[in-house]
């Protein structure tokens, strides 16, 4: 009712400045409006002016856009506006779901490369393999005419119950194969990944704080507690946030009954705190929140409350640093204004928000760029903080800090020589995972009878030596190659463990996938580590 209200009344007063200036009857200044009603009157007289008088036409709403757009860069760096289809994208995968297909997709070469169909979702059900190439959606090529991605995604998706007919080109298969898959909703899971690590550490990795986040969570867990987990890692790392509520709806899960999560204050909304509610499903064993440079918001505060309550070890490296709260504001079109709206505090009192200068983003999104550059993701002793920013956590007294993100208790440096350059190379070009899909295409029935089960997997495959020939005979042919013996000796290690990845995700999951790659991952082992020495 608000909204209408609201709608309404800039229509009228649109329409009533739209008359008076076409007849050459402005309004008088009045002495007794507000500065926000004249403020908004000049942003109306504004757009009917340029819409009536301008000396060519012009797109009003792109103008309107420009104009919400410009306001909004002159505030702190997370509040925006997205359009209809975008506010749709950003929206999704914190909500939990999406209709269509059902298909992880990359496209190569102007081709739709299938890398894997949703598990039990409509394309698996009819037949659809990772390596397929969709070559056409309803009679309609796609492959090979630079359809953009967005057109291609428009075309895929579509309302539950509609019908898409695919033609699909398939390695070893001469004819095209034609298939009808029936859209479906499809699940966007958060967590990205829940095994154990050891007999008793478990392991369980998310990638946002979505509406069905915190049941995945409790899920998973539950799933590793059957499998004999005592302790938990909780891997973050690279979580940009979410929904506040998500994050205190899992932190509860750790916290007794009544401890604070965070806290909020506005200027013009009320203060708000969430406690834990009690009778959590992890209650007892060791947590240790794994977190990095792009751990953000609501990741914030679940390792905030996890550090302030003493309730676990924070692991990695210095996060983001954004403690501002944002409320969404509908729009009539679909469009949305994420508006900053109050700061939160962690349970000691910090606000983590790092600082920025209003209207000054493009230096805000380079903070992680500078911290680079200082050295400070190679080295803690380049992170200083003032004492002005110091705090205490509520159980210990250990000392945290506000004022920049949540520093981790134990720091891991970034390994800037982990990778060979001609192996980053090669995974840019996409020549990696190409290859390793016409591998899995070819062998999936060979490898899943050899290896039955995961862990004989994990205990016996090696990456075939034709496999790596076959990755840098691609690369010679794009000018890619190691320097020297010592480079390409390197970057073999590199392909070996994400191919055993790659292969492990192709056959059973994510979950897989990480229990290859986290094998050489310094944050989890160091967490490992922590875990079986204390």
């Amino acid at each position: 009712m608000k909204r209408f209200t609201i709608a309404a009344a800039a229509l009228l007063v649109g329409m009533s400045l739209s008359a008076q200036l076409r007849f050459g009857n402005a309004p008088e200044r009045n002495n007794t409006m507000s500065d926000l009603e004249r403020n908004l009157q000049k942003l109306v007289m504004a757009s009917v002016m340029i819409n009536n008088f301008y000396v060519d036409s012009v797109d009003s709403k792109k103008l309107t856009e420009d104009a919400i757009n410009g306001i909004l860069s002159k505030l702190d760096p997370h509040s925006a506006y997205t359009n209809a289809s975008d506010t749709k994208k950003f929206t999704e995968p914190l909500e939990g779901s999406f209709e269509g297909i059902g298909v992880q997709f990359n496209i190569l070469e102007d081709t739709l490369l299938v890398i894997q169909p949703v598990p039990k979702g409509p394309s698996e059900k009819v037949g659809i393999l990772a390596g397929d190439r969709i070559v056409s959606v309803a009679d309609t090529t796609i492959a090979g005419v630079k359809m953009s991605r967005e057109e291609i995604m428009h075309r895929l998706r579509g309302p539950k119950g509609t019908v898409a007919k695919l033609g699909v080109v398939r390695s070893g298969i001469k004819d095209t194969l034609q298939f009808n898959v029936v859209r479906d909703k499809i699940p966007v899971n958060s967590v990205d990944a829940a095994y154990m690590v050891t007999p008793t550490i478990g392991l369980v990795r998310f990638n946002n704080f979505g509406q069905t986040t915190h049941k995945e969570v409790v899920d998973a867990i539950a799933k590793l507690q059957k499998e004999g987990m005592k302790d938990l890692i909780i891997d973050i790392q690279q979580n940009s946030g979410g929904f506040l509520q998500a994050a205190a709806e899992i932190a509860s899960e750790f916290l007794p009954k009544g401890d604070m999560i965070v806290y909020t204050k506005g200027r013009s909304v009320p203060s708000q705190e969430f406690r834990s509610r009690g009778g959590g499903c992890f209650l007892e064993g060791r947590v240790v929140v794994l977190i990095d440079e792009y751990s953000a918001s609501a990741a914030e505060i679940l390792s905030g409350a996890i550090q302030d309550q003493d309730r676990g070890i924070v692991v990695g490296r210095r996060s983001f640093g954004k403690g501002l709260v944002q409320r969404p504001f509908d729009m009539p079109d679909g469009s949305m204004i994420r508006l900053t709206t109050a700061r939160y505090y962690t349970p000691s009192g910090r606000s983590i928000q790092k600082p920025y200068e209003k209207g000054k983003g493009l230096d805000y999104a380079k903070d992680v760029i500078n911290r680079y550059n200082k050295g400070e993701l190679t080295n803690a002793d380049s992170i200083h903080f003032p004492d002005s920013l110091r705090y205490q956590t509520l159980r210990k007294g250990r000392t945290v800090y506000g004022g920049g993100g949540i520093m981790p208790d134990y720091f891991v440096p970034l390994d800037t020589m982990r990778y060979a350059k001609c192996y980053r190379e090669l995974s840019a070009k996409s020549i990696i995972i190409n290859t390793n899909l016409r591998y899995i295409d070819k062998n999936r029935k060979k490898l899943s009878k050899a290896y039955p089960t995961f862990q004989q997997f994990k205990d016996n495959f090696q990456v075939p030596q034709e496999v790596i020939n076959d990755i840098f005979a691609e690369g010679e042919k794009q000018n890619i190659r190691p320097k020297d013996e010592e480079e390409r000796q390197k970057a073999i290690g590199n392909i070996q463990l994400i191919v055993k990845g790659l292969v492990a995700r192709d056959l059973w999951d994510m979950s897989e996938y990480f229990a290859i790659i986290y094998q050489d991952d310094d944050v989890v082992k160091k967490a490992v580590e922590l875990l079986q020495t204390e």
